[in-house]
């Protein structure tokens, strides 16, 4: 018999209010690919942790190489040969994406060196960084690269990866898996969490499925289809989209000639960029991560309003009302809701509780003279939980105590439910399980269908073809033109993220039939 690599026997850990992990036990072989699959909460990223020993267990074992082992921090890890690339980034702003990795990296080798490597390793794996920049001017999709560079520097014996893939494009995505692959095929074993089932049949030999933090199944994930991933996960298949074709209202937001210079060094400049979304429509926005999007969201979000001296008031209107001058309350006034990628820290305030979270866009509790109605404060946060089945202690609960994917339903939900004219959302389901993230997109629709206008930048081709009527891709601060969902292809959207499209569009095979055919 192989000894195992890793072996977790009757792990239980306890929060209050909540039993995270109860009598998991899970076993990974040595140059084996094990997924770890379950719903947003169900306990994965926690047990994570304890492997990684950035959480102590209060019962249960470890065993690494047959041997017990109390695993009391990441640098004890990192030594044992463990390392993790995980979900929500551990990265300082302030310093750069060289120092950065450093940190977490054997202080025999020099600054330079470790520059030089980072370098290298980028080049090889195709993780476009500079090891230079400083993180606060990273996207999001930049700053995962910079942490699976991080983990794959300290040659690890196992690779623990909480959806890595969540805000790379399938082009990035591709080359990940190479390098995953290839780790395996050397003998480095993979733990993998992941909510995108086909990534985890196509790279996985073992899978261990968890619900409400207990073990309810072990399987080879190449044997099962996705609808059976989703019944061991969920219980259910998640429902399918609904998608009429409807014709779009009125322009809601108008985009014409926005020029911006970047604000940083390392920023993307915007260049002529022209856009329009009409009501009762989803436009889709496609790019590599770092093209001008986020320079795009702060421009329409109100976060930047150097456009209304650049380029003029009109520049960014929203229902023939120019907001390019106005800040983000105004135009929320006007009827615009936003919501950011970055979950911690700009959508929501880590420390505060949900129902104070919502003071950050909503004002519906606020009385006379601005006293906070408290009790109507935290039935507003109480309904948005119930709605969109956010799993939390309750509306006092702080933000930060909530899986990723439940804190992504919980602001995504504040912000549809507000009723907004324009939504503008930037990674929708980022990290969500596939029951959440259709249930979200059924809402964005909705909210389509019931006349709003609605922006969606996401880096999930598959995601914007579900819900777009028209899209655009953003490349080099540069807008491509639109393009029915129809008449969009995988291939032709993936071409035109190098900045390369026509003037014109042809039809070719509906994105729809061919993103079905790559999922099978």
């Amino acid at each position: 018999m192989t000894t195992p690599l890793l072996s977790l026997q009757g792990i239980t850990k306890r929060y209050p209010g909540v039993v995270a992990n109860q009598d998991v036990s899970l076993t990974v072989l040595p140059g084996q690919a094990h997924a770890v699959l379950g719903e947003n909460g169900a306990g994965k990223s926690t047990l994570m942790k304890i492997i990684y020993g950035s959480v102590k267990p209060d019962e249960g074992q470890v065993f690494f190489k047959g041997l017990p082992v109390r695993i009391r921090n990441p640098q004890e890890a990192r030594k044992l040969g463990i390392s993790m690339v995980f979900q929500h980034f551990s990265l300082f702003d302030t310093l750069t994406v060289a120092e950065n990795v450093w940190l977490g990296l054997d202080k025999s080798l020099t600054l330079i060196e470790v520059t030089e490597r980072i370098a290298a390793k980028a080049s090889e794996y195709g993780l476009d960084l500079e090891p230079n920049r400083p993180v606060h001017t990273l996207s999001v999709g930049e700053m995962q690269r910079v942490e699976i560079i991080r983990a794959l520097l300290t040659e690890p014996q196992l690779l623990i990866l909480d959806e890595p893939t969540s805000v790379l494009t399938p082009q990035a995505v591709d080359k990940l898996f190479v390098v995953l692959n290839k780790l395996v095929s050397q003998g480095c074993s993979l733990l993998y969490i992941s909510h995108k089932l086909h990534e985890i049949r196509a790279l996985c030999s073992a899978c261990t499925v968890l619900r409400g933090g207990q073990v309810t199944g072990v399987c080879d994930p190449r044997e099962e289809s996705n609808a059976s991933l989703s019944r061991l996960m969920i219980g259910a298949e998640p429902p399918a989209l609904q998608h009429v074709a409807r014709e779009p209202g009125a322009v809601v937001l108008s985009v014409q000639g926005l020029s911006l210079t970047r604000q940083d060094p390392f920023g993307v400049d915007l260049d002529g960029i022209a856009l329009q979304v009409r009501s009762g429509e989803v436009v889709g926005l496609a790019g590599v991560s770092g093209n001008g999007q986020r320079e795009l969201m702060w421009a329409l979000s109100g976060e930047d309003t150097r456009a209304g001296q650049q380029c003029g008031p009109a520049s960014v209107s929203l229902s023939g009302q120019p907001v390019a001058a106005l800040g983000p309350v105004p135009r929320r006034q006007l009827g615009l809701h936003f919501v950011p990628e970055e979950r911690l820290g700009r959508g929501a305030v880590p420390s505060l509780s949900l129902s104070q979270n919502l003071l950050l866009t909503r004002s519906e509790a606020l009385g006379a003279g601005g006293w906070v109605r408290m009790g109507a404060l935290a039935d507003q946060a109480r309904s948005i939980i119930e709605r969109f089945k956010v799993k939390a202690a309750g509306p006092h609960a702080p933000a930060q105590s909530l899986s990723g994917g439940n804190l992504q339903k919980f602001i995504v939900g504040r912000e549809i439910s507000a009723a907004p004219k324009l939504l503008i959302v930037s990674q929708p389901t980022w990290g969500v399980d596939v029951g959440a993230a259709a249930q979200i997109r059924a809402e964005i629709l909705a909210l389509r269908d019931a006349g709003c206008a609605v922006l969606v930048v996401s880096e999930e081709l598959e995601e914007l073809f579900e819900l777009s009527d028209r899209l655009h891709v953003i490349a080099k601060g540069r807008l491509s033109p639109s393009v029915a969902r129809t008449e969009a292809t995988v291939a032709r959207i993936g071409e035109w993220m190098s900045g390369l499209w026509p003037d014109a569009v042809s039809s070719e095979k509906p994105a729809s039939q061919e993103v079905r055919h790559a999922a099978a």
